[in-house]
């Protein structure tokens, strides 16, 4: 029988008192992460028996928007990236591809 290995990655929200996030602190012992803070975070579950995408996206309050512009398209770039790892859909992630440029381009996040 194999031994199965587990990793656990944890996620903390410190909220206020109106239950809006003040602190995100995440720890992953196998990559070295413990108890970093962070500013956002996007989490995507694909759930096989409802054929649907469960999500938790949450952000402090204190995160300024230029910085979440960034976060975002940074995001998009790495979903493209993950796409055309995990089906080899060479086409449609150099489509997805040229979305986040156009994204970039439009929010002016592209340094000169």
């Amino acid at each position: 029988m194999a031994n199965n290995i587990t990793s656990e990655i944890k996620f903390t929200v410190e909220l206020d008192e109106n239950r809006v996030p003040e602190k995100l602190i995440w720890s992953a012992q196998d990559g070295g992460v413990d108890a970093e803070e962070a500013k956002a975070m996007m989490l995507s579950i694909w759930d096989s028996k409802a054929q649907e995408t469960l999500r938790i996206d949450l952000w402090t309050k204190d995160m300024p928007v230029d910085e979440m512009k960034l976060f975002f398209h940074q995001t998009l770039v790495a979903m493209s990236d993950t796409f055309r790892r995990a089906t080899d859909d060479e086409k449609m992630a150099d489509t997805m591809k040229d979305f986040c440029d156009y994204f970039a381009d439009k929010l002016e996040l592209t340094k000169s």
